[in-house]
């Protein structure tokens, strides 16, 4: 009976759907992550899961002003005074988009563009050239600006 119990509990994790599915899905959406330089060389991201939330942070990027070492730019147009010391760089400036399979992109997230100090709508998808399309947008996807990204 214990072999009967065994085999039943063994043919329903092969054969429910559910598992495969969560799995799939989970690598399908982590395809997002990893090193990501915009097309005018002037900004690394490096693109993370933490639970179901995609996000991304600053790991290099060039102003054109050596005035300052990295390490040194402040996020000082930020609209929280609390939050206008904080570094640029390692700096979260995408979050919370989350990865929807129906659709192969992510949504729903919000971007931080630090030259402004403004939040945006965003949303990212890879292409069938394998870069990154992050779009920013002010509630209306058709109204908004696209950057796009290619993995290093």
């Amino acid at each position: 009976m214990s072999n009967q119990f065994l085999l039943s509990v063994l043919s329903l994790l092969l054969f429910t759907g559910h598992p495969n599915k969560v799995s799939t899905e989970v690598r399908a959406g982590d395809q997002i992550c990893g090193k990501w330089e915009n097309e005018d060389k002037n900004l690394i991201v490096q693109v993370y899961r933490i639970d179901d939330e995609y996000k991304a942070k600053i790991v290099w990027f060039n102003d054109g002003d050596d005035s300052k070492k990295l390490d040194e730019w402040r996020d000082k147009k930020n609209p929280d005074p609390t939050l206008r010391n904080r570094k640029i760089l390692g700096m979260n400036v995408l979050e919370k988009l989350v990865y929807d399979p129906d659709s192969d992109s992510w949504e729903d997230g919000m971007i931080y563009d630090a030259k402004n100090g403004r939040h945006w709508n965003s949303s990212a998808y890879i292409n069938d050239d394998g870069k990154l399309k992050v779009k920013g947008y002010w509630h209306f996807k058709f109204i908004g600006k696209t950057m796009t990204f290619n993995r290093i």
